[in-house]
């Protein structure tokens, strides 16, 4: 049984609108509370997210049937703070049992003691809300931006940086590990279950293993003499015994009777681990040079993709590509994960083309970098912006480039940076916490509404107390 929020007027507790914020504090959470009151009090727009929410978490069952279950209200709120402040699950739910104002934001009282926040309970109410949903609601925090500052949309800046996976460096060596690991713990299972032998030594099974892989890694680390032939050596003992337990495993999949779900996962991992060997024999025994599309970087996070992007200090990065749009105001009003084989030239017309249609039209100018330029992005950002800054590869031309709006939004293009360090720094987008390619897509989703919530936030404060600490900028100006 779940409802949207509690209407019932409580003694401990005062209204969502009345709970007063240290306006004197600098702390992420302050803003993201600000922002929630007004949303409160914006009933259309409240409904309207809410009703998303709803539509998630119910699915096809009934909301007035079951036990009680957290309001769409309070995942609401926990998701925004979730990283809006880039908690972990467990400090989320520290504060959510001890936070007053957090607690009074939620409706909840200082005399209630049955209300629990466990950090599962947590994880599993915001795991069932989509991306998609919660893109949706970060939408709706921007319109309601945009009505406060008509003037932000007409500005707009986009630039892509990468969102690192939570994955280890990735070596052929600890990736057949890692997923010979695996295929030997759910066959021990399965035979367990249903009373097949033949994996009675399996931890045996997985000692083997890490002896070689850790051997590899040794003479990978030292090299020395006769290096690549010890290697080699090493690797044909692995690939040979990966591929004795890859059969074990193929044939107990074709005669053990199991949950198809086990089944499947097994499966999985049998296909990822022999996708890993063939790029080791490839690589490592025949001299090949793999492509990057043709790798696989981590038997957990199959989506992971190489980027070589020369930044400094991070020569080579694992994870996915994240395309942003920031509007003059600081909202992120659009962000798109791209494909593994996609580069930002191959979607930023498109990308451009349904923010401009979002937003009803409303974008003059758009600015990108470099690494965005083909002739024909520079053709298809002509008809869709009035305004568009895409500088060429190499040389500056001696036409538009010379132009002072030109220039002027080259100039303001460079804090689209500053954007995407509050992202990474404040928000939780440097590195990935959540598992599979839909949590990804869920966390850079709930970064991004966080963030939204987050200068909205300052944009109102700014308004009612401008001297106050917490409407100060980080980019030394106020936020209004």
């Amino acid at each position: 049984m779940r409802k949207p929020f509690s209407s019932q007027q409580r003694l401990d507790c005062r209204t969502v609108l009345e709970v007063s914020l240290n306006l004197e504090c600098r702390d992420e959470i302050v803003p993201i509370l600000r922002a929630l009151q007004h949303i409160y009090s914006q009933p259309a727009v409240r409904d309207e997210i809410l009703r998303f929410i709803a539509r998630d978490v119910n699915k096809d069952a009934r909301d007035d049937r079951g036990r009680e279950g957290l309001d769409y209200w309070h995942i609401l709120v926990l998701a925004a703070v979730r990283l809006g402040c880039n908690l972990d699950y467990d400090k989320l739910q520290d504060l959510a049992e001890q936070h007053r104002a957090l607690r009074h934001v939620m409706g909840i009282g200082d005399w209630d003691d049955h209300t629990e926040f466990s950090w599962r309970r947590i994880r599993d109410n915001l795991c069932l809300v989509q991306p998609a949903t919660i893109e949706a609601i970060s939408h709706a925090i921007v319109a309601e931006g945009h009505r406060l500052d008509p003037a932000a949309p007409k500005l707009a800046r986009a630039d892509s940086f990468v969102v690192e996976t939570n994955i280890h460096y990735p070596s052929e060596s600890s990736l057949v590990r890692d997923g010979l690991r695996k295929i030997i713990e759910h066959c021990a299972r399965i035979a367990a279950a249903g009373d097949v032998p033949g994996w009675r030594q399996h931890e045996h099974l997985t000692k083997g293993v890490k002896k070689l892989s850790r051997a590899i890694e040794r003479i990978a680390s030292r090299k020395g003499p006769r290096y690549e032939e010890r290697l080699q050596k090493a690797y044909r003992a692995l690939l040979r015994l990966a591929e004795k337990i890859i059969g074990r495993a193929r044939a107990l999949c074709a005669t053990a009777s199991t949950a198809a779900a086990v089944t499947a996962e097994l499966l999985a991992f049998i296909e990822r681990t022999e996708q890993v060997c063939r790029t080791a024999r490839r690589r490592v025994l025949q001299g090949e040079t793999v492509p990057n599309d043709e790798k696989l970087f981590s038997m957990f996070e199959p989506h992971t993709q190489l980027y070589k992007r020369g930044k400094a200090g991070e020569p080579i990065q694992f994870g996915r590509l994240v395309l942003v749009y920031e509007d003059a105001a600081g909202f992120i009003t659009h962000h798109h994960v791209l494909p593994r084989d996609a580069a930002d030239r191959d979607v930023v017309a498109q990308q451009t083309r349904i923010v401009q249609r979002r937003l009803g039209g409303q974008i003059e100018e758009a600015s990108f970098d470099r690494g965005f330029h083909t002739p024909e992005n520079q053709e298809k950002l002509g008809t869709i912006v009035l305004h568009p800054c895409l500088p060429k590869l190499g040389k500056a031309g001696k036409n538009q480039e010379e132009s002072v709006r030109f220039r002027a939004a080259r100039q303001r293009h460079a804090g689209v940076e500053s954007a995407i360090g509050a992202l990474q720094s404040g928000n939780g987008l440097e590195r990935c916490r959540d598992h599979s390619e839909k949590g990804f897509e869920r966390f850079v989703a709930l970064a991004v509404l966080g963030r939204n919530l987050h200068v909205l936030g300052k944009l109102l404060i700014a308004r009612e107390a401008s001297r106050s600490e917490a409407a100060r900028s980080q980019r030394k100006k106020s936020a209004a």
